[in-house]
């Protein structure tokens, strides 16, 4: 980020990109929704109908739960993940490829940085309705069994920080529609192998390493832990990788957007 950007950048000019998307999505509220109901869909499905015919899982520390308890987290995650790479991806290229509107934004005080971080925040905040509804479910069918399952609103924000971040760096190296076969590409396997659906021990010893490098996992593995009520250390771990993901997806995408937008 250039000194000069760097000291024009203001909360204020930042979010006056909310107020612009909040203007754009007043009249089209169905589709900040669409992202939601993919997953709650599969919590109906996988967790509830094929739940009835499975014994119950051990979740974190050992202590067995409904398959519903253990899956309803990981859908939660990807109801956030989906909310932050949705915003991200083809909204922003929309508006960096066609709609231009970043140009005409850049005629006024605002910087680069200041769109970043107002499209990033948008992207959270996208990801907390997401949450924040999906928790309401989850508690409407008992399958939040502990308080601590408040303290998964804030984990799923951080799941969209880190996604919706990365997902803002990634859309600028795209060129054509075409390219988002290559977000289904990542997104996809994440949602189907980050101990989504059954526990990490279940998978070949082989492959852990590589599931342990799925934000996802860390994602799903932090929320099942705060929405069972099972706090440890390893949360700590999670939470970390997030925030360090999110903040480097920022990094990239200020340093991209400041080079695209300036030329």
């Amino acid at each position: 980020m250039s000194a000069r950007a760097a000291t024009r950048i203001t909360p204020f000019r930042a979010h006056r990109i909310w107020e612009h998307n909040y203007i754009v999505y007043r009249r089209l509220w169905k589709v900040v929704f669409s992202g939601f109901f993919e997953p709650v869909f599969y919590l109906f499905a996988v967790g509830v109908g094929v739940g009835a015919m499975v014994d119950d899982f051990p979740g974190p520390g050992g202590a067995p739960v409904s398959y519903a308890a253990f899956v309803a987290p990981a859908m939660m995650a990807a109801s956030a993940m989906n909310g932050a790479v949705l915003e991200t991806s083809f909204n922003i290229f929309f508006k960096l490829q066609y709609g231009k509107v970043y140009e005409g934004v850049l005629t006024t005080p605002m910087q680069p940085a200041d769109i970043a971080i107002g499209e990033i925040g948008w992207a959270l905040l996208r990801g907390a309705i997401y949450s924040t509804s999906f928790i309401v479910v989850m508690a409407a069918f008992g399958l939040a069994e502990s308080w601590t399952a408040a303290l998964a609103v804030p984990a799923a924000t951080l799941i969209g920080f880190a996604f919706g971040a990365v997902g803002l760096a990634a859309v600028t190296w795209m060129r054509s529609w075409q390219d988002f076969d290559l977000v289904s590409l990542v997104t996809m396997p994440m949602f189907l192998f980050s101990a989504t659906f059954v526990p990490l021990d279940v998978y070949p010893p082989m492959l852990h390493g590589v599931v342990r490098l799925s934000p996802l996992y860390h994602g799903t593995e932090l929320l099942r832990g705060l929405t069972l009520g099972v706090i440890d250390r390893t949360m700590l771990g999670h939470a970390a990788f997030l925030a360090v993901m999110g903040l480097i997806g920022a990094y990239v995408a200020n340093r991209r957007l400041d080079g695209m937008l300036r030329k």
